[in-house]
């Protein structure tokens, strides 16, 4: 066996695997530290087992969420719907633009027949 055969093995296992965890074992805790600064979950291998557990845990947090806003006031300023867990190769949603004092006022003036 070749040595390029074995790191493709070896970087094919899962995560879990014995082999990962001495690695993972290995590293000081400033590697530790790094790598955790640098961890970017989205780009792994997920198996299709860990798809479904993040598809269960969007799905709670959703009715979790509900459950939040059936039970408050109306007149209440309910709470933000929970973001999906970021799966790999997704990008990270785009938060929505909010309209802020000076673009509401420019959005009158335009409403008003303002337009220069």
């Amino acid at each position: 066996m070749s040595w390029r055969r074995l790191r493709v093995l070896i970087q094919h296992l899962p995560p879990e695997s014995a082999t990962w965890t001495a690695l993972r074992n290995g590293l000081t805790p400033l590697e530790l530290a790094e790598q955790a600064d640098k961890g970017e979950p989205e780009k792994g291998r997920w198996s299709q087992q860990e798809q479904l557990l993040a598809l269960v845990a969007d799905r709670l947090a959703r009715v979790e969420w509900v459950l939040w806003c059936v039970n408050t006031e109306s007149k209440s300023k309910r709470p933000d719907a929970p973001e999906p867990m970021r799966r790999p190769g997704a990008e990270p949603r785009k938060k929505k633009a909010q309209l802020t004092e000076g673009s509401a006022n420019r959005l009158f003036e335009l409403l008003q027949g303002g337009a220069a």
